[in-house]
Order: structure tokens, then C-alpha cells, then sequence
């Protein structure tokens, strides 16, 4: 098919990729424009000029897809495929090309329309996400879906290692997809509204940790939010210092085990642990302010955490 690419982020570049790589025409890939990116705020190609930029394929960035001259752009192209663009598409470019756009879209749709899917999809402690690729209209990843795949959600694993599981789930996806839709014989499935849930965008606010919720739902906060906005809390010794702390990954020490007085949420215990509302969780990496991710133990090491310190949520995030 004779395709116009519409993606920025890291999520689309398999998809790109695997579309060339089985022979469809990219007449085009558009992203929006570079921004300032890391700790020197150096201005870095998006993942989809780079990519596009190696493979050869002629490449727009917009600040605003829906001002484009739309004939410039797409040119003799069937089909848009969209995937992690970070603008919506209007109703004009839409109804531009002979097949529509489509999505893909990292969630089992209706489940998790939004900005976040997969992220949600860990905090809320789900068994299972994957990808679906849907017929964009002008209402929020509420098109007829074409496809969906299905994948659990191991228990180890941070939202950054899922995103990119399901970016090449995605790729696959839509190699498979694209032939239903070029055959033409085939049509989508509406979308039901039974059982759609939104997943609104993460803001730093919502990487407060409470430990007294239970253990799982603590550890899978963790996972969801890493690496951004990344769940944070405050570590305060026995002797009173303070330090801000970034969690990146955990797991489930214990699910049983309640708090007492004495060892109230947030307690590091003997045994390296930290007690939460229900059971305890055992951290294995944080990034401590300043500084670089590291190993739990060696951060407790060179803190010498011992029982009496606690981890705290922060009072701003």
C-alpha cells in the first residue's frame, strides 16, 4: 500500500520500520518538530525523523499537522498510519486519503483510551495489555477496530520495557492488518463503549508513592510510572536527614504481613524491606537525587539504612 506515516516517539519506529521492510510505498513520514531532550537540553531528532532519515524516506515535521497543504503531503498515498504522534488528527486530513488512518495503539481497546494506556494498564495492576490498531475518527480512540493482540504483563516489568514489547507487538500488528484493509472485503468492527476506561496523561503528581496501600498495588505504581514521571518519596534516617529518591523497580517481599506502631508504612524493616498498608516490598533499584539508578542494597549500604528510617511520600511531586 502507498502510505503516509504519521508518528514522533520511540513507539513508532518498529512500525515504520516493519512497513517498508514489507514492501509498502512510505510516501511520507511526519513527526512533530525536535525539542530540547536529557539534562543538557540539547535539541535531538524525534525517534521518526532519525528513523526515516536512515531508511530513505522523505520526512515533514509540523507543529500542527491539520495546517498542512494536504495534497503536498499525501500526494497519490491510500492509507495514514498513525502511532505515537502526540496530535490529533482533523476531521479534513481524515477524509483525505482514499482509506482513512488508523492507530496503533498501545492498550486492548476500549480499555485505556488516552494518552497513557499501558502505563495505566500496570498501575491498576492488570494481568494482561497489548496492542490494537483502529479506524481513526474525529472521538478519542473510539474507532471500529481492525485488529487487537493480547500479551501478559509480567510481574518484573517497568512501563519502559513494556512500551517496547508492545512497539514491536504494534509492528507485527499491522503487517498483519494492512492486507484486511488493501483487500478491501474485510471491515472493521465498531467499538464498544462497554468497558472503556481512560488513561489520562501522567503528571509528576501522580508519582507520590502511599505506602499504606498493599504491597502489589505499591509495586505495580513503581513499574507503571518508570521512567516517567517515576514514583518518588522521601527517605529520612533515624538521626533525621532527609533525601529525595526516585523507585524504579521493585517486587512483592510479602503480602501478608500488617503494619504495627511500631513499624508503621514506610518503615524499612531489618531485612531491607519496606512495610506497606498490607505485606512489605522489597526495592531493587532508585536513583537517588543527583544521582544515577542503582542497586537497592548498595544504596542502603552507603546510607546505612537500618530499622527506624523510613520512606515518606514527598509533599510535592
Amino acid at each position: 500500500m502507498r502510505i503516509v506515516f504519521f508518528g514522533t516517539g520511540d513507539f513508532a519506529v518498529p512500525a515504520l520500520r516493519a512497513a517498508q521492510a514489507a514492501g509498502h510505498v512510505i510516501r511520507a513520514a511526519v513527526s512533530q518538530p525536535d525539542r530540547p531532550a536529557g539534562r543538557g537540553r540539547a535539541v535531538r531528532p524525534t525517534p521518526v525523523r532519525a528513523a526515516a532519515t536512515e531508511l530513505g524516506i522523505p520526512h515533514i515535521q509540523t507543529a500542527d499537522v491539520n495546517a498542512l497543504d494536504l495534497a503536498a503531503v499525501l500526494g497519490d498515498a491510500e492509507l495514514g498510519v498513525v502511532a505515537a504522534f502526540g496530535q490529533k488528527l482533523g476531521p479534513a486530513l481524515l477524509a483525505a486519503l482514499p482509506r482513512g488512518c488508523i492507530n496503533i495503539h498501545g492498550s486492548l481497546l476500549p480499555r485505556y483510551r488516552g494518552a497513557a494506556p499501558y502505563q495505566w494498564a500496570l498501575i491498576n495492576g492488570d494481568a494482561e495489555t497489548g496492542v490494537t490498531i483502529f479506524q481513526l475518527n474525529e472521538r478519542w480512540d473510539a474507532g471500529a477496530i481492525w485488529s487487537r493482540r493480547a500479551t501478559p504483563i509480567r510481574d518484573d516489568e517497568t512501563a519502559d520495557e513494556l512500551h517496547d514489547r508492545l512497539a514491536v507487538l504494534g509492528a507485527g500488528l499491522l503487517i498483519d492488518t494492512l492486507p484486511l484493509i488493501a483487500d478491501g472485503r474485510t471491515q472493521p468492527e465498531p467499538q464498544s463503549a462497554t468497558g472503556a476506561a481512560r488513561a489520562p496523561k501522567l503528571t509528576k503528581a501522580d508519582g507520590i508513592v502511599d505506602w499504606s496501600q498493599p504491597a502489589r498495588r505499591v509495586v505495580r505504581r513503581i513499574h507503571g510510572l518508570w521512567s516517567w514521571p517515576a514514583a518518588a518519596c522521601l527517605f529520612r534516617s533515624r538521626t533525621g536527614r532527609e533525601e529525595r529518591i526516585l523507585l524504579a523497580r521493585a517486587e512483592v517481599a510479602d503480602e501478608n504481613g500488617a503494619p504495627t506502631p511500631e513499624q508503621p508504612p514506610g518503615a524499612l524493616l531489618a531485612d531491607g524491606t519496606v512495610q506497606a498498608g498490607l505485606g512489605r516490598v522489597r526495592l531493587r533499584e532508585v536513583v537517588p537525587a543527583g544521582g544515577k539508578r542503582m542497586d537497592f542494597r548498595a544504596y542502603a549500604n552507603g546510607r546505612r539504612i537500618a530499622p527506624g528510617d523510613r520512606l515518606l511520600p514527598v509533599t510535592q511531586p
